[in-house]
């Protein structure tokens, strides 16, 4: 019964500098991994609202590294990838911004994750002679 009180652990990685979004992007890019960043602040209601979704994803997409930003402690990437507003989810691959969402749109994120992912792991078509 104890277990079903206890927290599980997110899967979502707060980055809480320059640094270790520079080690985790390297980290991805060498691993192949795709990467879903949300750009959020702690004061943002949409972004706020944002969090259990992007967790539910997290543990749905096991092979994209999902990342957190908060845009008034970590400015340095925010600047760096242009975020005017918040939330911002990026989809990123090879270290490279591959597609943006402005705005709280569950649906739309999902799609685009998605996409992506049938896009870079469909499989080889194989013809047949």
């Amino acid at each position: 019964m104890e277990s079903q009180y206890q927290l599980k652990k997110s899967k979502v990685v707060k980055i809480e500098s320059w640094k270790s979004w520079e080690d985790y992007i390297t980290y991805a890019t060498n691993q192949g991994f795709p990467v879903m960043v949300h750009f959020s602040a702690f004061w943002c209601m949409p972004s706020i609202a944002m969090n259990p979704f992007f967790e539910e994803l997290a543990s749905t997409y096991q092979d994209v590294l999902f990342l957190k930003v908060d845009v008034d402690e970590v400015k340095e990437v925010a600047s760096k990838l242009e975020i005017k507003a918040m939330p911002t989810f990026v989809l990123m691959s090879g270290g490279a911004q591959v597609n943006k969402i402005v705005g709280a749109n569950p649906d739309e994120l999902r799609k685009i994750i998605e996409h992506f992912i049938q896009q870079t792991h469909s499989p080889p078509i194989q013809y047949e002679a």
